[in-house]
């Protein structure tokens, strides 16, 4: 991808070299200039700094205005490294080229603040994105479009053309370029709002991409952008257009956030708090301009009651079922710590010389909380927290009828855009005709180019150009990446590391399995590049006849790579790191794993540790699995030494099997903090922790919690050790509230039924909106689902006074047309009936609720998070007022 990128640039260099007029605007009269003295200091400094050498030289020879040639300095000045080694100064200069050309040209172009322009129009990167050439494609569809418009309605027409391009999809941690998420039509709401942000930059809107690390009322995080207009920030739902500013489905969530923050490229001067400063980026703190906050303030003291003066505080919410750390402070002289937060409960885990505090910060108390850094890396201790999020009180902008009756006309319009892009995609038919034509496996080849979406004709022409055995390792390396890899892997990646690997021919007895470690190029959640073939020719030159030898190339890697942290941690491409030989721990940590790769060795970063290392020998034995060490005297390896963890729990009526990451978690504590065991996302009690798991010697923290329906938590934390050799039994305790309402199961708000009263084929989501409601499975001509419509119609009016909807769903067309609906005329406006697609939200429900055959009618309560709070099946009387009484206290 890089060196498609390089020649790419190169022709867009050329393309606007002539684009911005020499007398542009750095240099008008009494206009502010892009690079102040200390940018200027700092490009100095980088230069200087930097491990190519010949950097300055070609940033010096390139044909560029002085205007340009100041955006650019301003950019080398605060670029993360691996943005440095990986893209050539022809790459920033075409992107600079593109952003003067927006300032030169939109209308609101030259009325944009030079601090909100060079922080948020001109930088490329949003985020962690993999970074592409998506600023001139932007600008060209969307320039004419908003050319006509005020800055505010051009914010709201490019988030139209967003909609047309890309909606909603969970998946990975990687963000996608936003190319990539144009092409596959789909992105979870990081690369949403990545995707959104680079467009309204495209044509010179400021706009920066704003983050909620974690709810605090539910387990989820999100992130949506924000644009400056008429001399302030306002915030929009990426890809989700509204009629006016201000306004998305999260307003209510955002008024009980603890913590919205967004990072800023560069050393950045603005009004909002700094929460972290670093030489090349500013996280700032953006809470208040959605929610009331408060100062928490901590203080660390020693057992002797003495101030601890450099301790680090993470402030965390209870949030997939662990303490997430929302924002990072380092105690002063006096020991305290303080951070600007909603106002609801905070977990405050301090540690410092290896001794840690664990306490809650309550939103009710006034003044500084004390904490005494009483546990060591012996401790035991089992910790309480009742912890409370700030309550709901959602500030929403105005919006008339007919504003909403046509921005539901174009959100239409939008879909059925991109619904016909996405209808070019290849059919069932069309890839079982390709799979035929290149003699691979129908149903494998069926179900990658279905995944890969707008990527289908890369992974065809790849395979087209293979021989029948090197395609059997192209589908054996296309099995071993991830879904969005598939969506996005370019074609040299896959000739590179199927061509070059290891020049033997082994794919004839290869399983999927065994090329996760040998064959895949990916790593870790790094962008995928062709290394293998350049890597091996480099690293088998270094090596010699110890091409073999792990150890020795520990040794090679402690010798040769220095470690420089830059504080953003992007990964840098194993060759990158190769020719600088000076990246951050992460980079490093991926070269070795692809230099070992290279040499034929099995190698990874551990997906639940996070240590990397490589396979001794034998297959499939967890003990021939040997840690890397690369601190300077340690060993170049280690053998871990382990022990075993068993969780003993006992069931109860709804939480028969409880769920990693939703009732509990398992992380490991090291110099006083706790870092999260990353166990499958299908990991439970039963399948995982009811026998014996094998834990590196060491402290660990099991953290368990019910979240209630209220969204605050009754949470439980168990400190132990694990002695090399010891079969650990800890229990696993899952507080609960029989009083209040508890999130006792999920359902996908997103699953799909068919409205029976016209037909149209929507998610429980779109018909219910946001917030609570009902789902009913019933049956036609059956007397308790009788009963309980006959429920809902004697408190018709009540519930239709909560604004909440009711969806009862038929398992079939068939019972559908069984049911007759004039016989209950008394309904509320807001019930809806519909088929359930495929039965796919009652199995749901069964298999959440461990109900497996339910009776029917089968009712629970849930809301949009996905949660349920309330379950009945069978017959019931009073159903009706059940539901009333639920949804009249989830709104208080």
């Amino acid at each position: 991808m890089i060196q498609t990128l390089k020649s790419m640039t190169l022709s867009l260099s050329l393309l606007f070299t002539a684009a911005i007029p020499l007398n542009g605007w750095a240099s008008a009269p009494g206009e502010a200039s892009c690079l102040s003295a200390s940018d200027l200091q700092a490009y100095r400094q980088r230069m200087k700094e930097a491990p190519n050498k010949t950097l300055r030289r070609q940033i010096d020879n390139l044909k560029c205005t002085p205007e340009e040639r100041e955006c650019l300095e301003f950019l080398y000045a605060y670029l993360p490294q691996a943005d440095m080694a990986d893209f050539t100064p022809e790459y920033w200069l075409a992107n600079v080229r593109c952003a003067l050309r927006a300032r030169e040209e939109m209308p609101w172009g030259k009325d944009i603040p030079m601090r909100e322009w060079k922080h948020f129009v001109l930088p490329v990167r949003v985020n962690n994105e993999n970074l592409d050439m998506a600023r001139p494609v932007f600008y060209e569809a969307l320039a004419e479009r908003v050319r006509g418009l005020s800055l505010r309605e051009a914010i709201l027409e490019v988030n139209h053309w967003c909609h047309e391009k890309v909606t909603y999809r969970p998946s990975d941690a990687r963000t996608s370029s936003p190319l990539s998420a144009m092409s596959q039509a789909i992105g979870r709401c990081g690369e949403e709002s990545t995707f959104a942000a680079a467009a309204l930059r495209s044509v010179g809107i400021p706009a920066r991409q704003v983050y909620t690390p974690r709810w605090a009322h539910t387990d989820d995080n999100h992130a949506w952008v924000e644009v400056w207009a008429d001399g302030k920030w306002w915030f929009i739902g990426a890809c989700e257009p509204e009629p006016v500013l201000n306004l998305a489905w999260f307003n209510a969530p955002a008024a009980r956030g603890m913590l919205m923050n967004t990072n800023v490229f560069g050393v950045y001067d603005g009004p909002e708090e700094v929460l972290r400063s670093q030489p090349l980026s500013t996280r700032i703190n953006i809470t208040s301009n959605y929610a009331p906050v408060q100062q928490a303030t901590v203080k660390i003291v020693d057992s002797e009651g003495r101030a601890v003066k450099d301790a680090e505080v993470r402030f965390c919410l209870y949030n997939y079922a662990e303490y997430f750390p929302i924002a990072v402070r380092t105690t002063g002289q006096d020991g305290t710590a303080s951070i600007t937060s909603g106002c609801g409960d905070l977990v405050a885990w301090a540690s410092h010389d290896g001794k840690f505090a664990v306490g809650k910060i309550s939103a009710s108390a006034d003044g500084v909380m004390t904490l005494k850094l009483e546990y060591d890396g012996l401790s035991n201790a089992s910790i309480d927290m009742d912890i409370v999020p700030p309550a709901a009180k959602a500030n929403v902008p105005e919006v008339t009828a007919a504003m909403r009756e046509e921005n539901n006309r174009r959100f239409a319009q939008e879909d059925s855009i991109r619904n016909a892009y996405t209808a070019t995609f290849p059919s069932e038919e069309e890839c079982v005709a390709v799979a035929r034509q290149l003699n691979v496996d129908a149903d494998t080849l069926t179900r990658l180019l279905t995944l890969s979406r707008g990527n289908h004709s890369t992974l065809v022409k790849a395979l087209q150009r293979l021989t029948p055995a090197q395609r059997k390792g192209a589908m054996l390396l296309l099995q071993s990446v991830s879904e969005k890899d598939l969506r996005d892997i370019p074609e040299e990646v896959i000739m590179d590391h199927v061509l070059s690997f290891g020049g033997r021919d082994r794919y004839e007895d290869m399983t999927v399995e065994e090329s996760l470690y040998t064959l895949c190029p990916r790593v870790e959640n790094e962008g995928l590049t062709a290394w293998r073939a350049p890597l091996t020719k480099a690293m088998t030159r270094e090596m010699g006849k110890k091409r073999g030898d792990m150890p020795a190339l520990i040794e090679w890697v402690k010798r040769n790579v220095k470690v420089a942290d830059d504080g953003m941690n992007f990964a840098m491409s194993p060759m990158k790191v190769y020719e600088r030989r000076e990246c951050n721990a992460r980079s490093r940590n991926i070269f070795f794993v692809a230099a070992a790769r290279s040499l034929g060795a099995e190698a990874r970063i551990d997906p639940v540790t996070g240590q990397t290392q490589w396979r001794a020998a034998g297959k499939g034995d967890a003990e021939m699995w040997r840690n890397v060490v690369f601190e300077t005297q340690a060993p170049a390896q280690e053998i871990p030494q382990t022990g075993t963890l068993r969780l003993d729990f006992t069931p109860t009526r709804y939480i028969i099997d409880p769920k990693y990451y939703t009732s509990f978690s398992l992380s490991k504590i090291e110099d006083g903090k706790a870092r999260l065991m990353e166990y499958p996302e299908d990991a439970t009690w039963s399948k995982t922790f009811s026998e014996d798991v094998i834990l590196e010697e060491g402290q660990y923290a099991l953290t368990s919690g019910q979240r209630l329906a209220d969204g605050s938590v009754l949470a439980h934390t168990e400190i132990f050790t694990v002695a090399p050799g010891e079969k650990k039994t800890v229990p696993l305790t899952i507080r609960n509230n029989e009083q209040a309402l508890s999130v006792i199961g999920n359902v996908n708000a997103e699953n799909l039924y068919t409205r029976l009263d016209n037909g149209v084929t929507e998610s429980l989501l779109a018909t219910a909106g946001r917030g609570y409601y009902v789902i009913a499975c019933i049956q036609p001509n059956h007397e308790p689902s009788a009963h309980l419509i006959n429920d809902i119609a004697a408190v018709s009016e009540q519930l239709e006074a909560t604004g909440r909807h009711l969806i009862l769903l038929f398992e079939d067309a068939d019972h559908a047309s069984r049911f007759r609906r004039e016989l209950f005329p008394a309904l509320p406006s807001t019930l809806h009936f519909g088929i359930d697609k495929d039965g796919t939200t009652r199995r749901e429900i069964e298999a959440s609720l461990h109900m497996d055959g339910a009776e029917m009618p089968l009712v629970v309560v849930a809301d949009s998070f996905n949660r349920i709070v309330s379950a009945s099946s069978g017959y019931s009387i009073a159903l009706g007022e059940r539901m009333l009484q639920i949804l009249r206290q989830v709104a208080e």
